[in-house]
C-alpha cells in the first residue's frame, strides 16, 4: 500500500532534455512507475535510439524532438496535448567558459534554455495540464535547478579555475528556482504543484583524484550515482507529495547543508 503512492500508472509525463546523464535516469524512473514518457531532445536520431532502448524494456514512450528554447515549437506541441501530468524541465544549454571568456551571449543562451523555456512550457502545457487535473485531481511541474543555484562553487577543488561550475549556469538556476515558486503561487488554486530537485555532485565520468575532492566536500563522503535521482523526483512526481509546492528539495548528500 504504502509503494502504491509513488505509482504512476496512467499517467502521461514529459522530459526535456531527456538523454543526458540524469536526464535518462529520470525517463527511466518514471517508465518504471508505469507513467507514459515523452522523451525530448534536439537530435531526433539520438532520440530515436533512445526511445527504441526504452520501447525493449517493455516501457511506455514516445519522443518529440524540438528545441525546448523555442517557444514557437514548444506552443505548437503543447498545444497539440490532450493531457499532461508531469512535467519536468530539465534541459539547459551551457559551454564551459572561463570568467574572462564568457560573452554576454553564454548568460542569454543558458537562461533561455532553463528559466524561460521552463516558464513557456508551463504556460504552454497549461490546458494539458488542467486535463491532468480534472482526470486524476493533480498534476505535477518539477523543475531541475542545482545545488548551484544556492551556493557558489569551490575553486580550490579544481586543477584548472575554468572548469568549475561557469558563471551562467548558476544565477540560471538560481533564476529557475525563484520561477518555481512564482509558479506555485499562481497555480496552486488549478491544484498543480510546481517544485524543484537541485541535485548536487553527480558526475558522469571525473578523474579519480577529482572524484574523490568533490566527495570529500559532502557528509556522506561520496558522490551521487544517477539512479539516486529517482526517489526524489518519484516523490515530486507522484501523489507522495501531494500537500508540496514551492518546494526545494536537495538531493547532494549534504553538500548545502555544512
Amino acid at each position: 500500500m504504502a509503494q502504491d503512492i509513488f505509482r504512476l500508472d496512467g499517467k502521461t509525463a514529459f522530459v526535456s532534455g531527456s538523454r543526458g546523464h540524469l536526464g535518462s535516469a529520470m525517463t527511466r524512473a518514471l517508465c518504471a512507475a508505469g507513467a507514459h514518457v515523452i522523451v525530448n531532445g534536439r537530435d531526433d536520431a539520438a532520440l530515436a535510439l533512445f526511445e527504441a532502448d526504452l520501447r525493449q524494456q517493455k516501457f511506455s514512450v514516445s519522443r518529440a524532438a524540438f528545441d525546448v528554447a523555442d517557444a514557437a515549437a514548444l506552443r505548437a506541441f503543447f498545444g497539440g496535448l490532450k493531457r499532461l501530468d508531469i512535467l519536468v524541465n530539465n534541459a539547459v544549454a551551457m559551454q564551459v567558459k572561463s570568467f574572462a571568456a564568457l560573452a554576454p551571449e553564454d548568460f542569454a543562451a543558458t537562461y533561455a534554455s532553463s528559466v524561460t523555456a521552463s516558464f513557456e512550457a508551463v504556460r504552454a502545457a497549461l490546458p494539458a495540464l488542467k486535463a491532468a487535473v480534472a482526470a486524476g485531481g493533480e498534476a505535477s511541474v518539477i523543475n531541475i535547478a542545482s545545488m548551484y543555484a544556492q551556493v557558489s562553487p569551490d575553486a580550490k577543488l579544481y586543477d584548472d579555475r575554468a572548469q568549475q561550475s561557469p558563471f551562467h549556469y548558476g544565477p540560471a538556476k538560481a533564476g529557475l528556482l525563484q520561477l518555481t515558486r512564482h509558479l506555485a503561487a499562481e497555480l496552486g488554486p488549478e491544484k498543480i504543484r510546481v517544485n524543484a530537485l537541485l541535485p548536487g555532485p553527480f558526475p558522469a565520468k571525473a578523474p579519480a583524484a577529482f572524484a574523490q575532492r568533490l566527495a570529500s566536500r559532502t557528509m556522506l563522503g561520496r558522490l551521487g550515482q544517477a539512479d539516486e535521482i529517482a526517489g526524489p523526483l518519484l516523490f515530486l512526481a507522484s501523489p507522495a507529495s501531494s500537500f508540496v509546492t514551492g518546494s526545494a528539495l536537495n538531493v547532494d548528500g549534504g553538500w548545502t547543508a555544512w
